[in-house]
């Protein structure tokens, strides 16, 4: 597919290509050419139009949206390689942590893709009320929390995308628009995967991880975190680190694995506001206030302060995406963030804090199975 379908950019969009644009929504389902607008007027009970459009007839708009039950999965898409997913447009209802988005490649059975989908558009403390702007390259939330995603998506054989409402009481309804490009795919295309986790709270002295178990050959492409403070001070000390080919594996001497090794990473942060592209704490040194940012390819987009009666806890919504610094592995990759704070004295705190995230790489198949993503009431923010 070369530049036209995977990687059309302002510098190539003069240049003609053979790829296939299509298009998947709710006012057409399959995708197919000339296969929008085609849906019937409704009809009421004694058989007259009924409806917003019943006045202006098919191919007018008649079916602009779609329902998603309580505890049900609708297939968004679902279409035949290869070809390459361009841009995902969508604006739910519902609780967003209890919307699970998933995608599925070729003949796997499992996810590649699976998150809830506030924390896979970087937008974990939001809701269909509350609004949080961003504005970067693989990421953009527009006013009235339109979530729009452009991470490449290439497929070979196929490509499914589903959506889970496991909001016990209330159907969902959404829109959304998922646009694609048909054609070949080059040999050296690696797949596109997110991965949610959440721990809740962290234990005291351990390290949040990321990512893990990631085996094969492909680069990682970005971190979203969703962090809530359970301390008071500065939280932000800890270190980001990336364990590739084999860095992971405990040290050894002399034939025995060394009491307390777990490897050292090849990449290392020097604090969290560092990788996030700030610096400081955050801080605005004129209003001493924590200060929120969105640029290309990092931000800290929602900043959530305690009220003072009902409201606590100090929550950070950011996120990091390495377009122009992708981190290459060849055989496996583990990533880790410690939560490290200040206590008396000078001393590192090792926090406890509710973190959750979504790791995002591309690799060649086959995907390792995900952990499971617990239940509701543990996904629940409150």
């Amino acid at each position: 597919m070369s530049f036209d379908g995977l990687h059309c950019s302002l510098a190539t969009m003069a240049l003609t290509s053979d790829v296939e644009s299509r298009s998947i929504c709710s006012e057409n389902r399959s995708g197919e050419r000339a296969g929008g607008a085609r849906d019937e007027v409704p009809l009421d009970e004694n058989g007259n139009p009924t409806g917003a459009a019943r006045e202006l007839g098919k191919g007018w708009k008649v079916h602009p949206c779609d329902t998603i039950k309580s505890g049900e999965t609708m297939v968004l898409a679902d279409i035949e390689g290869p070809g390459c997913i361009q841009q995902i447009w969508m604006t739910p209802t519902g609780l967003y942590r209890s919307t699970i988005i998933r995608i599925y490649y070729d003949d796997q059975e499992h996810p590649s893709v699976e998150a809830p989908i506030g924390d896979f558009f970087a937008s974990a403390f939001t809701s269909f009320d509350t609004f949080a702007h961003i504005n970067s390259l693989a990421v953009c939330v527009n006013p009235g929390n339109a979530f729009n995603c452009y991470w490449p998506m290439p497929f070979r054989k196929r490509i499914r995308i589903t959506m889970e409402n496991r909001n016990p009481q209330d159907d969902m309804r959404i829109f959304f628009q998922i646009n694609y490009a048909l054609g070949p795919v080059p040999d050296n295309a690696a797949y596109f995967h997110a991965q949610f986790r959440r721990t809740n709270p962290l234990k005291f002295g351990e390290v949040y991880t990321i990512l893990d178990d990631v085996q094969g050959k492909g680069h990682y492409a970005g971190t979203y975190m969703a962090w809530q403070l359970n301390n008071n001070n500065w939280w932000g000390e800890g270190e980001i680190k990336f364990y590739m080919d084999g860095d992971a594996k405990p040290e050894v001497s002399n034939g025995e694995i060394v009491a307390g090794s777990t490897g050292y990473p090849t990449i290392c942060g020097t604090g969290t506001e560092d990788y996030f592209c700030g610096s400081y704490n955050f801080e605005n040194k004129a209003t001493k206030q924590y200060q929120e940012y969105t640029t290309a390819y990092a931000g800290v987009p929602h900043i959530v302060r305690p009220d003072g009666v009902y409201g606590a806890n100090t929550r950070f919504s950011m996120y990091r995406w390495h377009i122009t610094d992708p981190i290459r592995f060849k055989e496996d990759l583990k990533v880790t963030i410690q939560a490290l704070g200040w206590r008396k004295h000078g001393r590192y705190l090792p926090l406890q804090d509710d973190i959750a995230s979504v790791a995002y790489w591309y690799q060649e198949l086959p995907t390792a199975p995900f952990p499971e993503i617990p239940g509701d009431n543990f996904l629940e923010i409150n």
